[in-house]
């Protein structure tokens, strides 16, 4: 029987994607043998750089073997389909408005000797623009009614710790984002169909898993909606009373939608069920830049939402953040404005890139009128890691001769070799375990001290 591959590049939510499909996948491998070898390329376009690196793992793959089917998925199949559809070795694109059909359309090219498109289903290139002679299939439109995979299995696999996207999409429309044209507007995966695919996660021995979306705080808030529609926080307080789930993790949210509601229930069950970990996007800690992005909140809002969970959860909480930098007309001041911001707040770490002109977007616009030298975005990023590298390790070095629940994760071989085992604490943190312990496995241990490389060396004590 033929294999097949999902390569997946981009964010959690994709990932999230990617793991359906597999999932999906599988399930029809038991049932048929493939034709060919399938390599499915789950793509993110927020950046230029996540394109090429996209574009070059499919030159690699084809040369490594020409026979094998390349799907190629994701946003930046959604949003320049065509482009990917003319190169070579490509046999199908499925953008994300058909994520969900791409199981059956894989399936279905894969049993057959040529790229063709199942006959049930029907190739909607042309929607968008003219393809040009020999490119591939593409199934790609502005209407993402087949954008959620809600059947797929979610189990303790090869991630131990999977996402179940449960919202998909945004409607925020910042400046700099091609999320809105890659994925539509913001759409939820119903309340019985999240609480059916937690239970089936503890039904097959899950013990943490991770609630993701593209905008996850606006789970619920569906335009179409009306009055009564529900909130993250109430799905969260569902999953935590009428299930048996042993930690529930939430991924990034947005500062604003850090409601008191959300905020109430971290206090409530935070360090139990619920992982001390908050993920806020910031993008920029000056207020003329978050306003040139359309930004949804100010720095004193952002630092109010801070404060509010440290308060809620202690300071045990790990706090992350995205930070851009360059984006266009960014001045010396108000970096330094950002890099005050930074320095005021006790983040555990930080996700740093540089500003990324996405086609389509206003920030395109402005980027050609107003962009940032490239040296100096590079000496802002070398100056903002410094300052994450600092704060990440006073933040680890607080739990040394601390205990801290864990789960254990798959460790690498080279890692388990020397008697060890890669863990993830409930509060985000990444610790190596003195023995060899099965992944998902949910520990208690005493750490002994911090490596330099940020990681913390744990003992079992039960």
């Amino acid at each position: 029987m033929a294999e097949f591959l999902v390569e997946n590049f981009g964010c959690r939510a994709a990932r999230a994607d990617g793991e359906a499909i597999a999932s999906r996948l599988r399930a029809s491998a038991e049932r048929q043998a493939f034709a060919s070898d399938v390599v499915v390329v789950n793509t993110c376009s927020v950046t230029a750089e996540a394109d090429r690196a996209a574009r070059a793992f499919i030159r690699r793959a084809h040369r490594r073997n020409p026979a094998a089917r390349i799907v190629v998925t994701g946003c930046y199949a959604q949003r320049a389909p065509d482009e990917l559809a003319r190169m070579p070795g490509v046999a199908a694109v499925v953008g994300n408005s058909h994520k969900a059909l791409a199981p059956e359309i894989i399936s279905s090219l894969a049993r057959s000797s040529a790229a063709i498109a199942p006959p049930s289903l029907v190739s909607v290139s042309s929607l968008l623009s003219r393809p040009a002679p020999h490119s591939a299939p593409v199934w790609a439109d502005d209407r993402f009614a087949h954008s959620f995979l809600e059947d797929a299995v979610i189990a303790p696999g090869a991630q131990t710790r999977p996402n179940l996207k449960v919202q998909e999409g945004c409607g925020n429309r910042c400046t700099f984002c091609v999320i809105p044209f890659t994925r539509g507007p913001s759409r939820s995966l119903p309340r019985a169909a999240v609480l059916r695919q937690v239970r089936e996660f503890i039904s097959s021995g899950g013990k943490e898993l991770v609630l993701s979306g593209i905008n996850l705080g606006r789970w619920g808030r569906n335009p179409s909606s009306g009055p009564g529609r529900e909130s993250l926080a109430g799905l969260v307080q569902t999953i935590l009373t009428e299930t048996s789930l042993a930690r529930l993790r939430l991924s990034s949210i947005e500062p604003m939608d850090w409601n008191n509601d959300l905020v109430d229930l971290l206090r409530e069950y935070g360090g139990k069920r619920l992982a001390r970990h908050a993920h806020l996007p910031l993008q920029s800690g000056s207020d003329a830049v978050l306003r040139r992005m359309h930004r949804r909140y100010r720095p004193w809002h952002y630092a109010d939402r801070i404060s509010a969970l440290l308060s809620a959860a202690g300071p045990d909480l790990t706090l992350g953040a995205d930070v851009m930098v360059g984006f266009p007309g960014e001045s010396d001041r108000e970096f330094e404005e950002t890099l005050t911001f930074v320095r005021s707040l006790p983040f555990g770490y930080l996700h740093l890139f540089p500003f990324s002109p996405r086609p389509g977007t206003p920030g395109w616009a402005l980027h050609r009128a107003s962009p940032v030298p490239p040296a100096a975005v590079d000496e802002r990023i070398a100056a903002l890691r410094s300052v994450a590298h600092e704060k990440s390790l006073a933040h680890r070095r607080r739990f040394v001769s601390r205990d801290l629940a864990v789960i254990t994760l798959h460790t690498a071989q080279a890692i388990a070799a020397p008697n060890r085992t890669t863990a993830l604490s409930e509060n985000f943190l990444p610790i190596d375990l003195f023995g060899q312990y099965p992944a998902n496995q949910l520990l208690e241990v005493r750490i002994a001290r911090v490596e330099s490389d940020g990681f913390l060396i744990g003992i079992p004590i039960r």
